[in-house]
């Protein structure tokens, strides 16, 4: 299983998940799927609802996740 990275946002009710396509083939054609999902409830105890994903070449994926960090996200605790 590839490893994930989460970021939450300030107000604790959403969270991205970055997680490297399997299929991708290192070195030429890289891919994160990017998950958006929905937090009901207090983070933790119930899972938080995904309501998208899509696929998009690495590099932009390390973008949004720069993006994201300087709007105040951060990986949960």
């Amino acid at each position: 299983m590839n490893k994930s990275y989460w970021l939450i946002n300030p107000s604790r009710t959403e969270l991205k998940i970055f997680t490297k396509n399997e299929k991708s083939i290192d070195g030429v054609f890289e891919y994160m799927f990017v998950d958006t999902g929905k937090i009901d409830g207090a983070f933790g105890k119930e899972p938080p609802v995904i309501i998208t994903t899509i696929s998009v070449d690495i590099d932009l994926a390390r973008e949004i996740y720069e993006r994201l960090l300087s709007q105040g996200w951060r990986q949960p605790e």
